[in-house]
């Protein structure tokens, strides 16, 4: 019998892959910290392992450096779980020897054992799963959001929709519980009276979100995992660097769990990708072109990006956008012109126009609003954040076109 090793530090996540790969005829062994996990890949000496990069102890990189490190290892199968927007982590991950590196917030537990099996024996993986591509040159507590594993005897495509079906109920039925903790959390980090105050606000709800995106991605609920996916890796960001824990920020922080409470209201409904967005980025500075683009890219939005807001204005004369980036002093027509413009055009009444400028100031402010303006970001600013935001704008209008969710 095969054995495998999972190390995570969310005792549900675990106990739900441990299950679903018992079934799957695995010897499974867990670990919730990186220290634990070290001591049991000696002793259990599994022959595949499943670690997430984000462990107490010892981190995920950390633990793969040490297990590479040891001549009896060094070509055990490492599967790493990461965040889709830590791209420097995953990057690092390559480095120190993973052998697969997926996505928490897209990944089923089939998924994740049709890449064990692939790995060391048994049926044919499924080439189609949502992986990261190591990069060219790679060398080779409080209570948690709860979602119950259950019994599933026979390993099918029927008993696979089954369980997933469970799970996804299970979920659902957690979520007032999830969404009222994460409130309170976010309260008390806008009322708290310092930094580390704050910080420890904001640690927890980080913990509470980590969770989440497991749990989501699990259940398939994809649009709520890729959205707090994206809102991990910012408080994430926050965490590391109290210096960007800001009053820009804290907004983005308490729009996007706003905006999961809305997508936890259409939950029940199909939880599909939802189609592609069309988003599009004006500006004259081509390096602020460019961050911007690269900041959705980080949320896999692909955008089009105009340095003349006479092109822009043409453009959305002819095709509709999810999502428009405004900056605000351009030559010839500046932000705020165009966007009293595009508000004009019947396909752009409602398009979310966000103005992204250094001209930050109070007045600026009060004339994007005026002007139509959904929102406004400083320069410089968060790639993460500036991704978050897209995301609330970019879901939010897809959900519009869903119907609406029945109350209970």
């Amino acid at each position: 019998m095969k054995k495998v090793l999972i190390i995570e530090d969310d005792q549900i996540v675990a106990n739900i892959y441990r299950n679903k790969f018992t079934v799957d005829g695995y010897q499974v062994e867990i670990a919730l910290d990186g220290e634990t996990g070290l001591e049991l890949i000696k002793s259990f000496r599994p022959d595949a392992v499943i670690l997430d990069l984000m462990l107490p102890k010892i981190t995920g990189v950390e633990l793969m450096k040490q297990i590479r490190a040891e001549t009896d290892f060094a070509n055990l199968p490492l599967i790493v779980f990461s965040n889709t927007y830590l791209s420097n982590m995953v990057q690092e991950a390559w480095k120190a020897g993973a052998t697969k590196c997926l996505s928490k917030a897209n990944c089923t537990p089939r998924q994740v054992i049709e890449v064990i099996r692939s790995l060391i024996g048994g049926n044919e993986v499924n080439e189609s799963l949502p992986t990261t591509t190591p990069p060219a040159r790679s060398t080779a507590a409080s209570p948690r959001p709860v979602v119950s594993a259950p019994a599933v005897r026979v390993s099918t495509a029927d008993a696979d929709e089954a369980f997933q079906a469970e799970l996804r109920k299970s979920f659902i039925e957690g979520l007032p519980a999830i969404l009222s903790a994460l409130r309170s959390l976010l309260k008390g980090m806008v009322k708290a009276e310092n930094e580390t105050e704050r910080l420890k606000e904001v640690a927890e709800l980080h913990r509470r979100i980590r969770a989440l995106t497991g749990n989501a991605g699990i259940a398939g609920m994809l649009p709520i995992a890729h959205m707090s996916d994206a809102l991990e890796a910012l408080l994430k960001e926050l965490q590391e660097k109290p210096k960007n824990l800001n009053a820009s920020t804290i907004r983005t922080v308490a729009t996007a769990v706003d905006f999961l409470g809305v997508l936890f209201d259409h939950a029940g409904q199909a939880q599909r990708d939802l189609p592609p967005a069309k988003i599009l980025v004006v500006d004259d500075e081509a390096i602020s072109r460019r961050a911007i683009t690269h900041a959705l890219e980080k949320a896999k939005l692909p955008s089009m990006n105009v340095e003349d807001p006479q092109v822009a204005y043409k453009l959305l004369t002819e095709q509709p956008f999810d999502l428009v980036f405004l900056d605000v002093d351009m030559p010839g027509m500046n932000g705020f012109e165009l966007c009293t413009k595009l508000r004009a055009l019947p396909a752009h009444k409602k398009t979310p126009v966000v103005f992204v400028t250094s001209l930050n100031d109070l007045e600026n402010r009060a004339s994007s609003m005026m002007s139509g303006g959904n929102d406004f970001i400083g320069k410089p600013f968060l790639f993460i954040e500036l991704a978050v935001k897209a995301l609330v704008y970019v879901l939010r209008g897809k959900l519009a076109t869903l119907p609406k969710p029945v109350k209970a």
